[in-house]
């Protein structure tokens, strides 16, 4: 913990109460509010915790007025162009980029953990085949605890670099099995041969009749996506790998935890979102009407994959998810795919037209991800575990980081009551 170099003063019925504040690194200053209600009775009020500082940490900082993403002070656009996934991985998880060798052991380590039990197949065959692959990916990993029980003890720092090197590294399998078994085919294996988006991609669209071979474009395309949605500080569901960790879950129950939150629209789901906007607005033709609508304070419509909430002017990871997105559909072409028509032209339309300048509505990470995921021939109801096999590092990160904090405590969230006081019961005849 940071020393604290001033004071605030809350006073409260005349009554005055020193606080200490805390400087970061980075950011806005901190005021510790852990003994207000030892000293004053009393709580903070604070939905969703806006305001709140959960945690310290030193993984990663975001500066949504700058448009900064930094992992563990590496700019986010810089660790996508010059990076890859794995090295991004290790940076995370280690706090330091590695050197040659230790690069080269850490992916052999990932590489040899990609198979999943052999068990785990009949797993998989217990869900009905139109399960959705996120409600598929929640159980399998939250069951890894039931197959890998050498690596649950928390308290043993050797099982906990065990359960991280083999959930980054079963996690592309078990999404594409996901994937696999909600289409009706075969799993595929993992290749030892290939690096980790190439084996992704080769295990969700190879078939055993014919060989598939990885075109190079889209794997690294697909690394770039794993990269950018590596870790994002403490949102909803890394918050919830920290909460569910903090009683002593295992890894792997945690991680399940994360996807949960992850599932839903208002969080992972943006980039599906995105994807449902442009096959509503259908074809081109039809840009102006929507364009219109999303101007309108009095319309419901939204344009999906415009803004963000933390970012205020740009969002950092676009530029570079944009460049991959104009390689994919170069290599791939949009002539015969009309959602990938109307993508493209909206984002012209709406880079060009001074009122989503002057609103900040940018064309945003979940815009760009989506049109490649689409273009690679994804559906909608992959995106979201992509998302999450991408974020396993981060929250395997943060997760690491909060179980070696000395401040550790359970997470336990006070409320303002505003329900009913004391009252008795009443005889069920009597009411």
């Amino acid at each position: 913990m940071v020393e604290s170099t001033k004071n605030a003063t809350l006073t409260v019925d005349g009554q005055s109460f020193e606080l200490p504040i805390y400087s970061p690194t980075a950011g806005p200053d901190v005021i510790d509010i852990r003994k207000l209600y030892a000293s004053t009775g009393m709580f903070t009020f604070d939905p969703g915790f806006t305001s709140t500082a959960a945690c310290e940490s030193n993984i990663t900082f975001i500066d949504g007025g700058k448009g900064e993403l930094l992992h563990r002070g590496y700019p986010i656009d810089q660790l996508a162009a010059e990076s890859h996934y794995l090295e991004v991985c290790y940076l995370l998880l280690y706090g330091e980029l590695p050197s040659a060798t230790e690069l080269e052991d850490f992916e052999s380590r990932v590489t040899k953990h990609t198979m999943v039990h052999e068990q785990m197949h009949n797993f998989f065959r217990g869900f009905r085949r139109d399960a959705h692959p996120m409600a598929t990916m929640v159980g399998v990993v939250g069951a890894m605890s039931a197959f890998y029980h050498d690596s649950t003890d928390i308290t043993d720092p050797w099982q906990r670099e065990v359960a991280a090197i083999r959930m980054i590294a079963k996690l592309p399998t078990i999404a594409a099995m996901a994937y696999k078994y909600s289409i009706g085919q075969p799993f595929v294996y993992p290749r030892n041969d290939l690096d980790y988006a190439a084996n992704f991609l080769h295990m969700c669209f190879a078939v055993p009749a014919e060989n598939y071979e990885v075109n190079p474009i889209l794997a690294r395309a697909m690394d770039r996506i794993f990269t950018l949605h590596a870790d994002h500080e403490q949102n909803a569901s890394t918050s919830t790998v920290r909460l569910a960790g903090s009683s002593g879950a295992n890894p792997f129950a945690c991680i399940a935890a994360g996807i949960a939150c992850l599932w839903g629209p208002a969080h992972g789901g943006a980039n599906q979102a995105c994807l449902e906007m442009l096959q509503e607005i259908g074809t081109v033709d039809r840009i102006p009407e929507f364009i219109a609508r999303a101007k309108d304070k009095n319309d419901p419509f939204r344009l999906m994959g415009f803004g963000h909430r933390v970012y205020k002017n740009f969002d950092p990871r676009a530029t570079v998810m944009k460049q991959s997105a104009d390689e994919v559909l170069e290599l791939l072409g949009v002539d015969d795919n009309p959602i990938l028509q109307v993508a493209k032209e909206l984002e012209k339309a709406a880079l060009d037209d001074p009122y989503f300048a002057e609103k900040k509505l940018f064309p945003n990470v979940d815009f760009y991800s989506g049109i490649i995921l689409e273009a690679m021939g994804f559906p909608t109801s992959m995106f979201t575990p992509i998302f999450a096999l991408s974020r396993t590092v981060g929250w395997i990160a943060q997760w690491k980081e909060m179980i070696g904090d000395p401040a550790l405590k359970i997470g336990r969230p006070r409320q303002l009551y505003t329900g009913e006081t004391f009252r008795d019961y009443v005889d069920v005849e009597d009411r």
